[in-house]
């Protein structure tokens, strides 16, 4: 392949002219693209064979858009803009706990400057404890460790690492121990910045930790109305500590050794590194993604463009998914980059509608398994109410804005907006909401239609992966049409490439289709300490191979249509590599002799396709139900394997194999279909090596598949028969 890109076409430019003032108080701006114009055009003489044409952005067609303004071009640039612009204004707001009235209070927030103070006061401290205690350089650029819940200590360590060009890395409670344990020694990482609960799981593995010399905690370390010291929470941890030779610091130690002697800001440039994201990963143990300053404004700015325009500095955002992903990590730059008030989740995600219902969010970043439950919730309070009148009601106003999408309009109707959508936004505290965010996954699009007409605002489905912080397409606001993740982003361009395998051409009619190739200032460096990983993943012009499948239609939007690799994504956005969970169930039972495992992008667990071992599998049904099974019988195990409780038997049988291999719940198969002999040479379904043809296999089985998820999971349903496994 040659180089498609005219040199051109490489600048990178701010949305302002150099002598424009930096953005304020003002709108942020917003060139709105009219219902039924192209969002996104393909650049002339870039078709080459076996790939499609570029396409860029409209708004962005001879040049990327990196930055808000030349002034500006870190992410550590634009929290100081934010910081002096709006310096009184609320930037970190959390919920205190009542024991005298038993409940949870309304938000206290944290101001921009006061949140600018900590987190130059923590930055000195952090300098000080690393060199002290560690034995870091003044001139060494170390990792910061944070594993944590979502908090402002979280925030105020991330901006303090930006302030003094540092960079960091997050745990997360399901990667486990071991990956932990390669994380931190991957990235030799002198300093762990984590919440009290955390503390434990690391102190516990620290003795293969060598290069781990402080651990500071977020919370207190010393009891407050409590004068009984050997009780502290220090005095039970610091033996512990002392023992693996790592310094225990509370998170206000720091502060204060850093307000007594404070370090003047080394400030980071475009290319130095923000963060290593470390994925979930597919297979093994988690990939380290290099993402630079370049990557995250780009990724910031690309959002502020193609938002709904509203004032800086009024915007609300509630911070939910966690922030050790790059989902919510872009989140929470966008927030700090409008000037929001950005609010904390006070416990669990159960208990997130109080949050909303308090904090009242403007902006509002989602998944889809979340989001449809709030669908689920709407609906049987609206058109499936016990009301007649209200659901007749309810029924009408939907299907007239629905009607109103379909014709290209917004689906914002004056009379239905006022009669249904504003109570149903005042009842889920989306009163002030302008725009929500589908990401991480797909979402369906009965869903995204449903949720548009409800809340009468946006509501856009994005796409984006690690490597690309968490940004590559993002819909447009007034496109109400279904079935896409909209145009590439205003610093992205997009191609797709030639699948031939999976009969996925760039030639396709009426829409070219083949793997979603990006390019541009989003695109990580490298994977740490990984060139063959790197060099797998981005070819030697830039383009990220995503992996993913697509179509681009006539207007330039890109649907995500398949998998080139054999993993997927599940609808809470984590990702399953079918083949080594089909090893383990396969290796783990002798009913087994062949299993296909698979996961649609918009439910939340896996359905398996097995083919049953007749001698063990008539013997293990025949206990099930209580009589003989004919094991040189096809019809009569074919009847056995029908049978629900055989089933349920089954899919217990295989949970055993799950839970002793220590899979992830949402690895773990919840519901299957029992088959002879499911998988053969005459039926197209295997290759002369018997390996699994994936793609023919799900459409073969679409009608099987189908069913297994409208039945559910046969774990949660009351077991028929027990069984002796």
């Amino acid at each position: 392949m040659t180089t498609s890109m005219l040199p051109e076409r490489n600048r990178e430019e701010s949305a302002f002219a150099a002598d424009h003032p930096i953005p304020g108080k003002e709108h942020i701006v917003v060139i709105r693209t009219p219902y039924g114009k192209p969002q996104a055009v393909p650049v002339a003489g870039t078709i080459e064979p076996g790939f499609s044409a570029i396409y860029r952005n409209v708004r962005s067609q001879d040049r990327f858009i990196a930055s808000p303004h030349p002034a500006v071009r870190t992410v550590y640039d634009v929290f100081e803009h934010s910081a002096s612009v709006f310096a009184d204004g609320d930037c970190l707001g959390h919920r205190y706990y009542s024991p005298q009235y038993k409940t949870w209070g309304p938000y206290v927030w944290q101001s921009y400057a006061q949140v600018a103070d900590r987190r130059t006061h923590f930055g000195s401290g952090l300098l000080k404890v690393a060199h002290d205690v560690a034995g870091v350089q003044a001139a060494d650029k170390f990792p910061v460790a944070i594993f944590s819940p979502n908090r402002a200590e979280w925030v105020i360590t991330d901006l303090a690492c930006q302030a003094y060009n540092l960079y960091n890395v997050a745990l997360y409670d399901s990667l486990g121990p071991e990956a932990s344990e390669h994380i931190l020694n991957l990235t030799e990482t002198p300093v762990l910045v984590a919440s009290l609960s955390n503390i434990p799981a690391i102190l516990t593995i620290k003795h293969k930790l060598p290069h781990l010399k402080v651990i500071i905690s977020m919370d207190d370390l010393d009891n407050d109305n409590d004068n009984i010291a050997a009780t502290s929470k220090r005095s039970l941890l610091k033996p512990w500590a002392d023992a693996h030779a790592v310094t225990l610091f509370s998170f206000a130690q720091i502060e204060q050794l850093g307000r007594d002697a404070v370090v003047p800001h080394t400030p980071p440039s475009p290319q130095d590194v923000l963060t290593i994201n470390f994925t979930s990963g597919t297979t093994g143990l988690p990939k380290g993604v290099v993402l630079t300053h370049r990557n995250a404004l780009a990724a910031v700015t690309a959002s502020m463009f193609a938002l709904a325009a509203r004032p800086r500095g009024t915007d609300v955002v509630i911070s939910y998914l966690p922030l050790a992903h790059i989902y919510e990590r872009v989140a929470m730059c966008e927030a700090l980059a409008y000037g929001a008030a950005y609010g904390f989740l006070h416990g669990s995600v159960l208990e997130l509608v109080d949050d909303i219902k308090q904090l009242r969010p403007t902006l509002f970043p989602s998944v889809p398994r979340l989001l449809s439950r709030m669908e689920e919730v709407m609906r049987a309070k609206t058109v499936n109410a016990p009301s007649k009148f209200a659901a007749a009601l309810s029924r009408r106003a939907l299907q007239a804005k629905l009607d109103d999408m379909r014709a290209g309009g917004t689906g914002n109707l004056a009379l239905w907006d006022a009669l249904w959508s504003r109570k149903i936004r005042k009842n889920a505290g989306f009163d002030r909401l302008v725009t929500a965010v589908s990401g991480s996954a797909p979402i369906s699009d009965s869903t995204l239609q449903f949720l548009r007409a409800a809340l009468a605002c946006s509501v856009i489905q994005g796409y984006g992966l690690t490597e690309s912080f968490a940004n590559g397409l993002i819909g447009e606001p007034d496109d109400k049409t279904p079935g896409h993740s909209g145009p590439p982003v205003i610093c992205n361009e997009v191609r797709l490439k030639d699948v031939p395998e999976m009969n996925y051409f760039s030639t396709d009619r009426p829409n070219p289709r083949g793997e979603l190739l990006m390019r541009g200032p989003l695109i990580f460096r490298e994977y740490y300490k990984d060139p063959q990983r790197t060099a797998e993943t981005i070819d030697s012009e830039g383009w990220l191979h995503t992996g993913d499948v697509a179509s681009i239609d006539s207007l330039g939007r890109v649907s995500i249509i398949d998998r080139v690799k054999n993993f997927f994504k599940l609808a809470q956005g984590e990702y399953v590599a079918p083949e080594r969970i089909e090893n383990i169930y396969a290796a783990g039972t002798d009913i087994v002799s062949q299993i296909f495992v698979h996961g649609d992008s918009v439910q939340t667990f896996l359905v398996a396709i097995v083919a049953v071992n007749p001698d063990t599998f008539a013997a293990f049904a025949g206990t099930v139900l209580g009589r003989p099974v004919n094991p040189a019988d096809s019809h009569d195990i074919a009847a056995a394997a029908a049978d629900t409780r055989v089933r349920q038997a089954a899919v217990r049988e295989l949970d055993r194999v799950a839970k002793q291999a220590r899979l992830q719940g949402f690895e773990r198969v919840r519901n299957i279909s029992l088959k002879l002999d499911p998988f053969t040479a005459e039926n197209g379904l295997i290759t002369p090596t018997m390996k699994l043809k994936r793609a023919q296999v799900v459409t073969y089985f679409r009608s099987d598949i189908d069913s297994l998820y409208q039945e559910g999971s046969l774990l949660r349903q009351p077991q028929a028969a027990k069984s002796k496994l």
